[in-house]
């Protein structure tokens, strides 16, 4: 049975078996008080005159009439009040069924309807949500995907190139097999990058960075770092400087191999962004109270005002074009500031364009004590 006729058929059920059991009594009463009032008064009921019963008649129709009204108006308040709201809870189950989330449902009726609406709604926008988020994280994978294809194609096609100049003889002197060799080691050791940067990216994914946390000496890391970063960047023609000025006995919290990962990643995308024909980066570490502040400059192009806040987003590329020759996945800065979420420090930038940009990073120092 239809809602709409179950309440109707309640409300006539309570109003009508009341107002029958009363006629019934009613009846009795005035047969067993009407031989009474005949034995007592000589009054005889029966006889009473037309308009007497009349007015009898009357009432007893008029009180029908208003009770039904009532129940008729309760039924409709009633009805309205619940038939309103669930068919809108039908409709949007249709839609959540057909895979349209993009709709609102109003919260209205009884005050239990109400809420039963308003936690639909909140599960929509969760879903809502969720959906969106999907799609973001999927969007980003075949982009990733995308990235990764052009710029591992790359170095796959100069390897190739350079072993079948190998096979066909070309590389005839030892010189130019020495350089053919060492172009094919360079290139390898770019894709092994892109391949580890990828394996990483899956970890943030999975929140399954390996991280090994130790008391780390500020001067002696930097240091060392410093050392193979001189090495690494002259062989690009690059020119590196150095300058700390952090205490000898500063220790931070961290893990040595990821913050080398922050380092390598930085100084990686400023030696790809660089226009200059004199190329520099200048790293500076020093005390800034409760942190240990690093920054990394360099003399590239620069990064402009409206890209500047979003160059630590996944994917994210200043640059878009495919052509520039810059290649990169666009991962890279995000797992920095991933990496330094994770260590309870933070990382922003600076930047000029044409003249420069200026990476900063900062870990919080390790006190006695402390966890």
């Amino acid at each position: 049975m239809k809602l709409k006729n179950r309440i109707f058929l309640s409300f006539f059920i309570i109003v009508l078996v009341p107002i029958v059991l009363l006629l019934i009594i009613g009846a009795g009463v005035l047969l067993f008080q009407g031989r009474r009032l005949k034995v007592e008064y000589g009054i005889d009921v029966a006889n009473l005159s037309p308009q007497v019963k009349g007015l009898i008649l009357d009432t007893i129709v008029s009180m029908l009439i208003v009770l039904s009204i009532t129940a008729i108006v309760l039924s409709l308040w009633l009805y309205n009040g619940i038939s309103g709201p669930i068919y809108h809870l039908k409709d949007a189950t249709r839609n959540i069924r057909d895979g349209n989330l993009e709709f609102e449902l109003k919260a209205e009726g009884a005050k239990e309807v109400r809420e039963l609406c308003e936690d639909f709604e909140d599960m929509r926008k969760q879903l809502l949500q969720a959906n969106e988020e999907k799609l973001e994280v999927d969007r980003q994978n075949r982009e990733l995907i995308s990235n990764i294809s052009h710029d591992l194609k790359t170095p796959i096609t100069a390897v190739k190139g350079y072993v079948e100049g190998i096979m066909d003889g070309v590389a005839d002197t030892p010189e130019k097999m020495d350089r053919y060799i060492r172009t094919i080691y360079n290139k390898s050791i770019e894709m092994d990058g892109l391949i580890n940067e990828l394996t990483f990216y899956s970890k943030i994914n999975t929140n399954r960075i390996p991280y090994t946390f130790s008391k780390v000496n500020v001067r002696e890391f930097f240091g060392d770092a410093s050392e193979d970063l001189l090495v690494e960047l002259a062989a690009k023609n690059v020119a590196f400087s150095y300058e700390n000025s952090v205490a000898p006995d500063v220790l931070v919290i961290a893990d040595v191999e990821q913050i080398r990962r922050v380092l390598n990643n930085i100084i990686g995308n400023s030696v790809k962004y660089m226009d200059k024909d004199k190329k520099t980066i200048l790293m500076k570490v020093r005390d800034a109270g409760d942190e240990i502040e690093t920054s990394i400059r360099d003399n590239g192009k620069g990064i402009s005002a409206k890209d500047i806040g979003n160059i630590f987003d996944r994917f994210y590329r200043a640059d878009s074009s495919r052509n520039s020759g810059t290649g990169g996945s666009g991962i890279g800065l995000s797992i920095v500031k991933k990496i330094m979420e994770d260590h309870g420090g933070r990382v922003w930038a600076e930047s000029h364009e044409g003249e420069g940009t200026t990476m900063y990073f900062s870990l919080r120092k390790y006190q006695e004590g402390s966890k």
